[in-house]
């Protein structure tokens, strides 16, 4: 006969000896108290599970650079115009207005990421997944010298297929075609594919590889950023990957809706940047000289300074970007998002200055392609109306923006969300940018969207099912976990 006291006595000892181990992990890395609690607790709620769950997803790796950037060649430029810049900065010898007044932002990002600040630059709004491919293949197409790709997702699709024939053409007429993607987001890509790529003289590589059996912590830190630079001096940022369902939509939820940027100039070497850096990673090669990087023209244009941020930066500088231009705006804030679970002191920030009468709107989707994401933002809606904040759920299908515009002269538009995993634990990149004009647009394209939302109002949200309270209680509580 089964004896199942002598089972539940092992069991705990398994639990004791594994947890309070973990528990004490946890306590030392220093984080923030309330992500600390939901660790803890969910060790406490789902016992051995749990244990299993923070060695493959919850380590904290920033403390601990992940890899070395010593090594690459390119950098030394970067840090003696990062060292310039500052100076001009600190000393206000800015030209104009606008960077005058960003220049605690500017020299904020010059710090945490050496974000380069460049003005010869031109930009176009990409508002949808068609555009968005058509401009992206059409300066593949004029390509010269080389081709660098870096996605989260990219599927052997139509789409995908679309993409790499192009490469490959390109590639025969003697171009340098170089892709990075994501271990994980991109999954689904076969060995074949891999092969029939480098057959053709292209170079692809998965970012941080997690194979069984050596599924470790690795799984959690993930390349989210969707860039590509062509000839050093045309790139691309924003939410698409490469897919069908950018162009289809999904099945139950409709049309996908999503904003990409392209940039002309010298903001695309800094692009280039972050691609040499990831590049360097995964294969311990250097790309430097004039080709992969042009001397920058400080033409007039728009200002423009990208900023990345990871586990192998020493700041989280995307956030803190984030974080200075909230709590910096005297008029507006408008957010699109699709996931809203912003870390405490940047849910504080939004409180704050929307109870001071600025004009916070944000924009996420009533309908999501992760459940769970889903519950996690809704969670954050009553307490930020209930300070002014006005919230509006897309109609539409799913928007899958990530942009934000803070009164007359200041935008973001990149790969980060407004959560936790993108602020803390992803690869992440953005262009921070700093001018009227493309906040008029910017805003256009905001209230473009909005025609397509529902505003909800403190009344009807309090009125929702308690079942959906509960749900809602509970993803908040391992919303910092994700």
């Amino acid at each position: 006969m089964f004896d199942w006291g002598q089972f539940w006595g092992w069991f705990y000892l398994a639990f004791f000896l594994s947890a309070i181990p973990v528990a004490f992990m946890i306590i030392l890395e220093k984080r923030s108290p309330f992500k600390t609690a939901a660790w803890i607790l969910f060790l406490v709620l789902v016992p051995i599970a749990g244990v299993i769950f923070y060695l493959v997803f919850g380590q904290e790796y920033r403390k601990r650079k992940m890899f070395s950037t010593r090594g690459l060649k390119g950098l030394k430029n970067v840090r003696r115009i990062r060292s310039e810049q500052l100076q001009k900065v600190e000393t206000e010898t800015m030209v104009s207005q606008e960077l005058k007044e960003n220049s605690h932002i500017i020299r904020l990002l010059l710090n945490n990421s050496s974000g380069l600040l460049t003005t010869g630059n031109q930009l176009k709004l990409l508002k949808n997944g068609e555009q968005t491919y058509e401009a992206i293949f059409d300066a593949i197409e004029k390509a010269r010298h080389h081709i660098h790709l870096e996605f989260y997702i990219l599927e052997d699709d139509n789409t995908g297929k679309k993409l790499t024939d192009l490469l490959i053409k390109k590639a025969t007429e003697g171009v340098e075609v170089r892709i990075i993607v994501d271990d994980v987001g991109s999954w689904s890509l076969s060995s074949r594919f891999f092969e029939n790529l480098r057959k053709n003289g292209i170079e692809i590589y998965s970012f941080m590889e997690v194979r069984y059996p050596r599924l470790t912590s690795k799984v959690n830190y993930r390349n989210h950023r969707k860039i590509v630079i062509i000839d050093g001096k045309t790139g691309f940022i924003g939410g698409l990957n490469i897919a069908d369902k950018y162009l289809n939509g999904l099945p139950r939820i409709g049309s996908w809706y999503d904003t990409h940027l392209q940039i002309k100039g010298d903001a695309a070497s800094s692009l280039q940047i972050i691609f040499s850096v990831d590049w360097y990673f995964i294969t311990h090669q250097n790309l430097y000289g004039y080709r992969y990087f042009p001397p920058i023209s400080h033409a007039d244009g728009v200002p423009v300074q990208i900023s990345a941020s990871g586990p192998d930066y020493d700041w989280e500088a995307i956030y803190q970007g984030f974080f200075a231009a909230i709590t910096s705006a005297r008029k507006k804030v408008y957010l699109t998002t699709p996931y809203l679970m912003p870390p405490p002191a940047m849910l504080t920030a939004l409180k704050t200055i929307a109870l001071s009468q600025v004009d916070v709107r944000i924009i996420i989707p009533e309908k999501s392609d992760s459940a769970f994401s889903k519950w996690c933002s809704f969670a954050y809606v009553e307490e930020l109306l209930e300070a002014g904040v006005k919230i509006y759920f897309f109609q539409n299908g799913f928007i899958h923006s990530k942009y934000m515009l803070v009164d007359d002269n200041f935008a973001t538009v990149g790969t980060s969300n407004f959560d936790y995993r993108s602020f803390e634990t992803n690869f992440e990149a953005n262009a921070f940018i700093y001018q009227k004009e493309f906040n008029k647009k910017l805003e256009e394209h905001f209230f473009d969207d909005l025609k397509h939302c529902r505003e909800i109002s403190l009344t009807e949200w309090q009125k929702r099912s308690m079942f959906n309270k509960v749900r809602e209680a509970l993803a908040h509580i391992i919303s910092p976990m994700f």
